[in-house]
C-alpha cells in the first residue's frame, strides 16, 4: 500500500484508489468486471469500498498490465498460473507437515 501512498485504513473509495494509481475510476470498474479477484464491498447505494487486500490484488493486475506489458488475457493466464503455483507449494508443505508429524509420533 505504501507504494501508492495510500494511508492506512480499512476501506478506500474508488476515487482514492484511482488517484493513488493515477488511473481513471472507469479503469478500476472495468478491471473489476474483467478480473474476478477484484471484488470490493458495496454498500446499499452501490458505492465501492476497497479493502487493503483488494488494493493488493489491483496492484498485482496493475503491475502485470501497466508495468510488465501483459494483455488482459495474458494477465488472466498469469494469475491462474500463479494461483496454481501457490496451490502446489501448499500441497508440498502439507505433505512435509504430515511427514514431520509421523516422524514425531515414531520418536
Amino acid at each position: 500500500l505504501m507504494r501508492h501512498n495510500l494511508p492506512e485504513k480499512l476501506y478506500y473509495s474508488i476515487g482514492e484508489v484511482a488517484e493513488a494509481f493515477e488511473v481513471k475510476p472507469s479503469l478500476i470498474r472495468f478491471w473489476e468486471k474483467e478480473f474476478q479477484i477484484i471484488n470490493p464491498k458495496k454498500n446499499q447505494s452501490g458505492t465501492r469500498k476497497f479493502s487493503a487486500k483488494d488494493i493488493e490484488k489491483f496492484e498485482l493486475i496493475f503491475s502485470l498490465i501497466k508495468e510488465r506489458g501483459f494483455t488482459h488475457e495474458g494477465a488472466k493466464k498469469e494469475l491462474i498460473r500463479e494461483k496454481k503455483g501457490n496451490i502446489g507449494v501448499l500441497k508440498k508443505l502439507q505433505k512435509i507437515r504430515q511427514d514431520l508429524l509421523r516422524i514425531k509420533a515414531e520418536l
